[in-house]
């Protein structure tokens, strides 16, 4: 499990240790693996680890404690936006930087775990994606590129396990609160909040609740997508430039 200091991740933790899994915890902040650890107890191992750092990640399998290193579902949820302004406006240092997290670390995490699972006969890559890989809108540029590159990615996935019981499935969430996306995304709390003024978005435990139920189908069942959006949100209809004299 990536990104499980906050949000999707810290939920989907304590959802698969309730339904009986070991999980082992990834993230930048020790310090809330540890919290995290210690409300958990011994089926939560804390690891520490920075989506950007290659080496790290190719070496996690082999630096994980023995019982630990024979991993059968990764969840890939560590992710990041930064920004939302126009391309011609962003900062391309933000931009790399979503690059990094959302498509390089992905894959080099996934890299390292698939071939023990392909070896063993039996897993299941589940990655968070986001509707922003389908629909574009302003201030969306790179990183709904970068999550439609994961849906891709795992669509590609499907057909190279074909013939093996390893599973791959991507899950697409609309508007989300409950985490601190916005917050890292705007860099401004109040901006954060204004996003979900009168709204229900979906919530962290939404995304644990979906994951537990496709980890938990029958081996010969493979769920390749999920889109799922609150109740108060739709895929917007066509934009039109009005008075644009060309």
């Amino acid at each position: 499990m990536t990104g499980a200091t906050a949000g999707f991740g810290k939920a989907i933790a304590e959802r698969l240790v309730g339904d009986g899994y070991r999980v082992i915890a990834t993230g930048r902040r020790r310090e809330r693996l540890e919290a995290l650890a210690g409300s958990l107890g011994p089926a939560l191992l804390p690891v520490a680890l920075d989506m950007d750092d290659t080496a790290a990640l190719r070496a996690l399998p082999g630096s994980l404690p023995e019982g630990w290193r024979e991993v059968d579902v990764l969840v890939n949820n560590a992710g990041l936006a930064l920004g939302i302004g126009k391309a011609q406006d962003s900062a391309v240092a933000d931009w790399r930087q979503m690059i990094e997290t959302n498509i390089a670390g992905l894959v080099e995490i996934t890299h390292a775990l698939l071939p023990g699972m392909v070896a063993r006969d039996r897993g299941h890559i589940v990655s968070i994606g986001s509707t922003a890989g389908t629909y574009p809108y302003l201030g969306g540029n790179v990183y709904g590129g970068t999550k439609a590159f994961v849906a891709q990615f795992m669509r590609n996935l499907r057909c190279d396990l074909l013939g093996s019981r390893v599973r791959a499935t991507n899950l697409e969430p609309g508007l989300c609160g409950g985490s601190e996306f916005s917050n890292v995304r705007l860099r401004d709390d109040d901006k954060a909040a204004a996003v979900y003024q009168d709204t229900h978005p979906i919530q962290p435990e939404d995304i644990a609740e979906t994951v537990a139920w496709v980890l938990g189908l029958p081996g010969h069942v493979n769920i390749n997508r999920i889109e799922m959006m609150p109740t108060c949100q739709a895929a917007g209809g066509l934009a039109v430039a009005r008075g644009l004299d060309v």
